[in-house]
């Protein structure tokens, strides 16, 4: 299906698992058991969601990632779903749907109910259909699934409570009509999310800024990617002490910006930029200088 025939809000429609979709889920470094418990998560509904479906708490198959930007929770969503995809591979393929909440927002009253509807009670079960398993994704599901009771008058507060309704509504019909898919939903703001929705989530997991343990590990892993493409890196790559002194000129910072942090080492000095093997220890040492982050 080409984007030019996605259904209204899908931003995204893959086939997993696939070779290219690999890489996100393993160079993602988060404190021991997160992968784990994220990967059992999703397994458990995609592979025993009808069985469990007939139980009193049934689950959702909600899974909610929660916290501030750079964290990596959209990587993780994307990685999750191609690590589930390999596990569920001898059993058939899976579905990968990219949803955009902000394409459902609408000043006209009751419109944003009706997409919302369409979008849990069509659109995701007919591609459900189309595979055994399936995995959605939805960035800033806070756009989509407004707390109801700090709504905004100033807004339309009618219209964003209907919206709201629609997808308290849509996950429960969507777990009695597809209990082999898992939805995975981010938000960089847990406090703005709908409590009722948060109450549906099988896990709500909270991802933090790294501590100092976690960016020397990231360090390490983005040493070691420069030192396979430019050999003459690796003394650094493997020099422990530096990675530890690094590691405490860069605390605060998420992963996303500890990676470009030792990227941007290799423009601190032109002659490096044009020859990242001169790169040396005082060039990472000014990279992670904060006043050079900016």
């Amino acid at each position: 299906m080409s984007e030019r025939t996605l259904p209204p809000g899908v931003i995204g429609l893959h086939a997993l698992p696939s070779d290219h979709h690999d890489g996100p889920w393993d160079s993602m470094i988060v404190p021991a058991g997160t992968k784990e418990r994220l990967l059992g998560t999703a397994l458990l509904v995609l592979r025993q969601g009808r069985l469990l479906s007939g139980l009193s708490g049934a689950p959702h198959g909600l899974i909610m990632l929660a916290g501030p930007p750079g964290t990596g929770k959209t990587t993780l969503a994307q990685g999750l779903a191609q690590a589930a995809a390999r596990k569920m591979a001898p059993r058939g393929a899976t579905t990968l749907v990219e949803v955009d909440p902000h394409a459902f927002p609408s000043d006209m009253l009751g419109e944003s109910q009706r997409a919302v509807s369409r979008l849990f009670l069509d659109t995701l079960p007919e591609i459900a259909a189309r595979r055994p398993h399936t995995v959605v994704v939805i960035d800033e599901v806070e756009a989509l699934a407004v707390r109801r009771s700090s709504a905004s008058f100033e807004t339309n507060p009618v219209d964003v409570h209907r919206a709201t309704d629609a997808v308290l509504s849509g996950l429960d019909q969507l777990r009695a009509q597809c209990p082999n898919l898992v939805l995975v939903a981010t938000t960089n703001f847990i406090d703005a999310v709908d409590e009722a929705v948060l109450s549906r989530a099988d896990l709500v997991m909270n991802t933090t800024l790294p501590d100092e343990d976690v960016i020397e590990q990231i360090v390490a892993s983005s040493l070691t990617e420069l030192a396979e493409q430019w050999t003459g890196l690796m003394p650094l790559a493997q020099d422990a002490d530096l990675r530890a002194e690094l590691a405490k000129g860069l605390r605060g910072l998420d992963g996303r910006r500890v990676r470009k942090a030792i990227l941007g080492a290799l423009t601190v000095r032109t002659e490096v930029a044009l020859d990242p093997n001169r790169l040396t220890a005082d060039d990472l040492r000014r990279a992670t200088q904060l006043d050079y982050l900016g």
